[in-house]
Parts: C-alpha cells; sequence; structure tokens
C-alpha cells in the first residue's frame, strides 16, 4: 500500500512514537497538555516527525479523553484509569486515530499501536492492545473492517 500523496508514513510513525511519550508524561503529570508540546516540541528528534500530525494526536486526545475512555471501557478488564500508563496511552491514541482520523486505515492503527506498546510498554503489554484495538475497530470502523 503506498502513502497518500505527500504524506511521509516515517515521519508519522515518529509522531505517533513521541505522542505516546508525551500523553504519558501528561497522564502522569497532569501537566497542561500545551506546556506537554511545548517540551517535546523543543527535544531534538521531533525535526524528523510529523510535528502537524503529533500536535493533532495530542489535542485530539484531549479534548476527546472522556469520550475515548466510555469507548474503549466495554473492551478492557479493568477501568481505564487502572490500565498501565503506557498501555492507556496507546489506547487512548489508537482510539482517537479510529474516531477521527479515517484517513488512516485501521490496519496501520492497530500496528502503530502495537510496535509503539512493544517498544515502550509492558511485556505482553501489546497483546492487550492489540485485543482491545480489534474489538473496538470492529465498533469503530465496521464498514471499513467488514470489507476487508
Amino acid at each position: 500500500m503506498s502513502a497518500p500523496q505527500g504524506i511521509d508514513l516515517a515521519a508519522r510513525s515518529r509522531a505517533r512514537r513521541r505522542a505516546l511519550q508525551a500523553l504519558y508524561a501528561w497522564q502522569l503529570s497532569g501537566s497542561h497538555m500545551k506546556a506537554v508540546i511545548d517540551q517535546f516540541r523543543h527535544e531534538q528528534d521531533m525535526e524528523v516527525a510529523d510535528l502537524e500530525y503529533f500536535e493533532d494526536l495530542l489535542h485530539g486526545v484531549e479534548s476527546h479523553v472522556g469520550e475515548l475512555d466510555v469507548a474503549i471501557k466495554p473492551y478492557v478488564d479493568r477501568e481505564v484509569e487502572q490500565i498501565d500508563p503506557i498501555e492507556r496511552a496507546a489506547l487512548r491514541l489508537a482510539a482517537y486515530e479510529l474516531k477521527y482520523r479515517l484517513d488512516v486505515p485501521y490496519r496501520v492503527v492497530i500496528n502503530e499501536a502495537i510496535e509503539v506498546t512493544k517498544r515502550f510498554g509492558a511485556d505482553h503489554g501489546h497483546s492487550y492492545v492489540n485485543g482491545v484495538l480489534d474489538k473496538l475497530a470492529g465498533e469503530l470502523r465496521a464498514a471499513e473492517k467488514g470489507a476487508r
């Protein structure tokens, strides 16, 4: 599958990785998202990430966190706030993309969430994230998923 014109998939992937780290920091610190974004924006490897996408993900999760948690809740085995912070950040990020970034195929969303969870999360966290997101994608992207 080729990238839509003008989209650097590697830069988007880096933006997701950095967004996961920023969400983790936001969840633990309770800081304003603007402060978290400003902090991450000044880090050197942000130059090779899709900064616009990074900010969209973070503002999107912040704006819709309550509704994203409600969407995730039926598919998790505990309260959303009790989920490991890395896994919770990955789930919120992916839930935002599944619901609001319909330009990104659901398989890309799930795969990217699994990869960032493998990189930053607990040993089997990626399996948990995969199971939750597969069910969530069935709800939020039923038409797209059914077409496959």
